[in-house]
């Protein structure tokens, strides 16, 4: 009975700091990522999304540090098992189709799931900033899922570019 009584004095801020440490410790964990997937990947046009992306991600990060000191909280991650299990799949993508036809279009693919988790995140943090009345903090989540948007925008464009069907091909 204990745990259902301290749950019922949580409220919005509770989960608004839950998804912005969420989110932060995400983003921490896809900029590591998207090093290694541009390192891994085969296409220019792959690893130039990828590196744009993770200049993107930079200033991301940089912009929920502001969100938490606007919330009047210190800057900190919150391990995140969604986003690990995603960045673990496109590990094993690298891993599993290294030099083979496929392994654009897999690491596309995995870059994909990681946008729409931050795009799903991104949308609800403004959702809830704006409801708390954090009006500095809704440009700035505003701005990430603007990133978000364009960056997924860009890997659709990949796929139907030829990514997809060079992945058709035989492996050698």
């Amino acid at each position: 009975m204990a745990t259902k009584k301290a749950s019922q004095t949580k409220g919005l801020e509770d989960l608004f700091y839950d998804g912005l440490k969420d989110i932060y410790y995400a983003e921490r964990k896809i900029l590591s990522a998207l090093k290694k997937m541009a390192k891994g990947a085969e296409s220019e046009k792959v690893i130039a999304v990828f590196e744009k992306h993770r200049d993107e991600t930079e200033g991301q990060i940089e912009r929920l540090q502001q969100v938490f000191e606007i919330f009047g909280k210190r800057a900190q991650g919150k391990t995140c098992p969604a986003i690990d299990g995603i960045i673990k799949e496109g590990q094993e993508i690298l891993e599993d189709f290294q030099q083979a036809p496929a392994l654009d279009a897999g690491l596309v693919a995995a870059a994909q799931a990681v946008e729409h988790y931050e795009i799903a995140r991104y949308g609800t943090l403004i959702t809830w900033a704006g409801l708390l009345g954090l009006k500095n903090a809704v440009p700035l989540l505003e701005q990430s899922l603007k990133e978000e948007k364009a960056t997924d925008e860009a890997l659709t464009q990949l796929g139907e570019a030829g990514v997809n069907e060079r992945a058709m091909q035989k492996a050698a």
